[in-house]
């Protein structure tokens, strides 16, 4: 009996201990997809801002200009460096622990800004099949009931989420592939070239906004890197797919509706870090240049420059016409992260909490 129960615990000791399942392709490719579009939702407002022809050249020059050396930088780093600290290691092993503090800060505090627009997004689609939710308190309780249920989701484990990113992800596709074969009947070419309609003003700065949120955020996948199988070699394909995938998303409905539909601009509604992050991967290029790279981007540094600089010159300007609320809100993120890093380097002094050595894990090899 005394054996038996013995067993018994020795048995349930090996499970707890048995390591969480690993992330396979399919789910990567989607968990990314995700993470930067999700589905054509959003991209209205591009029409509405500037026209058919700037929105489609908008998402079809946008990717080569900054999500492909975005995407390049991630598959790079988030190989040489596969941790769950995604860029707050390649920040860390760039310039120290403060501006790897400082970059974990900003990214975690502009993706809680970020995520909360999505149940609103959400629902502003799904009212207009339901039109009960559309104002008052329906509509307050269905953003709050969505964002439960996504919440219970990301609860239950990134295995189960990364099955539920391929479920949604063909869910959520399945009403434009449909929407575009009824719409290819009608497609009139000319449409494509539309200017917008004469009277109504191009507001540049959200045209540029809404391209850079929906085709940003490709480096949050670096967080998931610990826990994707073989993540050397998975990574880079996975980022491929899912960059593929994002542009089709994007770019089929857009012709589709711009060209089937007659134009009405007004139905056509719905970085720090990142400079942080392209001035890591240039330091991390020279600095560690003999470190194994299991994706290295094929060029050399002043090449590695140029594909930095466009992007960020891009970035800068969608900085530069920011509002003041903006400017506000990041400064004081800003103040909040550096406020964080003394404090939590005073805990540590204290002993009061301990922290995981992310530089002796890389020593040991435990993340090859």
């Amino acid at each position: 009996m005394i054996q038996q129960t013995a067993s018994q615990h020795t048995h349930l000791l090996q499970q707890n201990l048995q390591p969480p399942k690993k992330l396979h392709l399919l789910p990567l490719i989607f968990l990314i997809f995700f993470e930067v579009a999700g589905g054509p939702y959003g991209e209205e407002q591009a029409v509405g801002a500037a026209g058919p022809l700037f929105a489609i050249l908008g998402f079809l020059i946008f990717p080569f200009i900054w999500s492909i050396p975005e995407a390049l930088v991630t598959a790079e780093l988030a190989t040489t460096f596969p941790g769950n600290g995604g860029y707050v290691i390649w920040a860390h092993r760039a310039f120290g622990p403060f501006w790897g503090s400082l970059m974990g800060s900003w990214k975690f505090l502009s993706g809680v800004i970020n995520l909360a627009s999505y149940p609103v997004l959400c629902i502003d689609y799904l009212k207009l099949i339901i039109p009960v939710i559309s104002s008052g308190i329906p509509h307050y309780f269905a953003v709050f009931l969505s964002t439960c249920v996504l919440s219970f989701v990301n609860y239950t484990g990134l295995a189960i989420v990364g099955y539920t990113a391929v479920t949604l992800g063909v869910f959520s596709l399945l009403p434009f592939v449909v929407f575009t074969l009824v719409a290819i009947p009608k497609i009139d070419p000319a449409r494509w070239i539309s200017l917008g309609q004469g009277g109504v003003k191009k507001d540049w700065t959200l045209f540029f906004n809404t391209l850079f949120w929906n085709l940003n955020f490709w480096d949050n996948a670096s967080t998931l890197a610990g826990e994707v199988e073989h993540p050397q070699s998975t990574f880079p394909k996975a980022l491929f797919s899912a960059g593929l995938l994002t542009c089709l998303a994007y770019l089929i409905p857009l012709l589709a509706a711009t060209g089937a539909v007659p134009l009405d601009q007004e139905n056509w509604v719905d970085g720090l870090g990142m400079l942080l992050e392209f001035a890591s991967f240039l330091w991390l290029r020279k600095k560690l240049a003999e470190i194994e790279r299991p994706f290295r981007v094929p060029m050399a540094v002043p090449g590695l420059v140029v594909l930095c600089l466009v992007p960020s010159v891009f970035l800068v300007y969608v900085m530069a016409v920011a509002t003041k609320t903006v400017y506000l809100v990041s400064a004081l993120l800003t103040l909040f992260g550096i406020f964080w890093y003394f404090f939590m380097k005073f805990c540590k002094s204290k002993m009061w909490l301990e922290f995981k050595n992310v530089e002796e894990e890389f020593a040991d090899g435990e993340f090859d």
